[in-house]
């Protein structure tokens, strides 16, 4: 099942509605001396089918590349006018007349990134940044673009006080009535979205004793139960971006959207950087993509479609820092691929038959010869259990005829069997995709055929009735 779905309900006229799923983007970078032209690379986006980039800045050369061009953008006011733009309205209005709305709507801004990563800059800019937002906004009001254009700030995982397990996810203390609830204030009222940079690449470096290398890059694993809310994760992308929304929810604004602006896996690092290698970057960023393109949200909000940028376009040889800082790219500047990986869902059907380093024989993915099963947990709980279900048999357009009254695969009635049945078939019909035996905790794949009374299930595209 595709991610640009559509949904309709006949009654005696028919009713469509676009059911949106997560897209992908790409930050472009250019901190380096080799790269391609602005305009060579929106050639190189466009070849590739990336319709979104969020850039550092609002450098004139980059956005009349962009103009005429179907990719949507963000742009970024840099960390170094906060103050101005926090101080002076006038400021504000200017900077959005002379880098926004000039380009626009020629050039596809859906997005301001007021400042980045605030909240670790060294200068000390956090008390800036709300007004700044503000001020923004009421710029884009002022010239009638406040209902295309979304104002918001990319925040990283270190603004967290808590982020384990998930379910204890928590702003830092001397954030909270100063920053965070009047930036999710202006959020909720304004209609945008929280920004979130995540990087597990950080966490499993910094945790190989404790953290599995399947588990951050969305191979198959065993999963990691939260302690506090039940569900079981397969992710480590998904168990901090949950820890983020749990934050939100500890706060009451559990209804604001969150957008990841950076995320990635460097290919290549110091002797220290354990995981850094071309191997792992293609099975993180790869399988990510997977994991957003067929939809679906977090365990924790399984109907939350993200938006994700991976970071970087390209390697950016001018990075200071460890090794790590210059091999995050997915292109050399040379525009040649430092691995393989498809950035769409036409993209995602060549890999479907053949394998790569996106989904390795000896990790997870989908594997061309091994078997597997999704299965229900039974230590999920009937209620979990009954959302999976229901979400199988309806949105997720999984085949649930042979589970009916009456039909051959009906008996043993129960819960369990019954939600088995159903998340095997969405699984087979997604593909064995990774992710796609999830339903928030309630399923987890196996790798023996499981019995469900007369009924067989296959590990392919259909299920069966009685052998």
């Amino acid at each position: 099942m595709g991610c640009s779905l559509f949904s309709f309900l006949l009654l005696f006229t028919a009713v469509f509605t676009l059911a949106d799923c997560g897209s992908i983007g790409v930050n472009y970078g250019r901190i380096a001396n080799n790269l391609p032209s602005a305009t060579k690379v929106v050639a190189l986006l466009e070849s590739q089918g990336l319709n979104r980039v969020k850039v550092y800045d609002t450098d004139p050369a980059v956005l009349r590349a962009l103009s005429g061009s179907r990719i949507k953008v963000t742009v970024d006011l840099p960390n170094e006018q906060l103050f101005a733009a926090a101080k002076s309205a006038s400021f504000a209005t200017s900077w959005v007349q002379r880098n926004v709305a000039a380009y626009y709507p020629r050039t596809r801004i859906e997005a301001i990134a007021v400042g980045n990563e605030v909240f670790v800059d060294p200068h000390n800019t956090t008390k800036l940044l709300v007004p700044a937002m503000k001020n923004v906004h009421k710029a884009l009001v002022k010239l009638m673009l406040h209902s295309e254009i979304k104002v918001s700030s990319p925040i990283a995982l270190s603004a967290l006080h808590n982020s384990y397990p998930s379910s204890a996810g928590s702003f830092r203390p001397e954030l909270v009535e100063s920053v965070f609830k009047p930036m999710l204030e202006f959020l909720r009222e304004t209609g945008s979205f929280l920004m979130v940079n995540a990087y597990p690449f950080f966490a499993y470096e910094s945790n190989t004793d404790v953290i599995s290398l399947d588990y951050a890059l969305f191979r198959e694993n065993p999963g990691v139960v939260d302690p506090g809310n039940g569900l079981r994760y397969f992710s480590l992308f998904d168990a901090q971006i949950d820890a983020v929304f749990a934050a939100m929810s500890a706060l009451k604004f559990d209804d604001i959207d969150l957008v990841v602006t950076e995320t990635g896996w460097p290919s290549k690092g110091d002797e220290n950087e354990i995981g850094a290698s071309i191997q792992n970057a293609a099975a993180y960023n790869g399988n990510l993509v997977r994991r957003i393109l067929s939809g679906g949200g977090t365990p924790l909000r399984p109907k939350a479609d993200l938006t994700v940028y991976l970071f970087a376009l390209f390697n950016e040889n001018k990075k200071v820092g460890p090794t790590s800082e210059r091999n995050y790219g997915l292109f050399y500047p040379s525009k040649e691929k430092v691995y393989d990986i498809p950035f769409t869902e036409e993209g995602l059907k060549d890999y479907r038959d053949r394998r790569s380093p996106v989904a390795p024989v000896s990790g997870g993915g989908r594997s061309r010869t091994g078997k597997t099963w999704c299965v229900a947990n039974g230590e999920a709980g009937k209620e979990k259990l009954q959302v999976g279900l229901d979400y199988a048999c309806g949105e997720g357009g999984a085949d649930c005829h042979a589970i009916q009254p009456g039909s051959t695969c009906y008996n043993p009635n129960t819960i369990e069997a019954h939600a088995s049945f159903a998340f095997n078939s969405y699984y087979q019909k997604k593909g064995r995709q990774t992710g796609s035996c999830d339903f928030g905790g309630a399923a987890h794949v196996v790798t023996q055929p499981p019995k469900h009374g007369d009924c067989k299930f296959t590990s392919g595209s259909t299920q069966k009735g009685p052998n």
